[in-house]
């Protein structure tokens, strides 16, 4: 029962932080921004590397926390 505890905390805490990621308004600033990326010249270039390196792990996570959580969800049904 701890174990799901943790999983729903942690599936609450993912959740949260994706809501949290800002969006770029226009699509002139994505454009720039996707061939700045490609071509490592955005400012901070390390720093916004990290950030959608852990934003994708998050988004992993929280896809298998989702699994985990149906899963369960089956268990304690049957």
């Amino acid at each position: 029962m701890m174990k799901l505890s943790y999983w729903v905390m942690a599936l609450l805490l993912s959740i949260t932080l994706i809501a949290c990621e800002q969006k770029q308004t226009g699509t002139a600033e994505k454009v720039i921004d996707k061939v700045n990326d490609a071509l490592d010249r955005r400012p901070d270039e390390k720093a916004r590397d990290a950030i959608e390196d852990v934003s994708e792990a998050i988004e992993d996570a929280s896809k298998e926390i989702q699994k985990g959580v149906e899963e369960i969800s089956k268990e304690i049904k049957k």
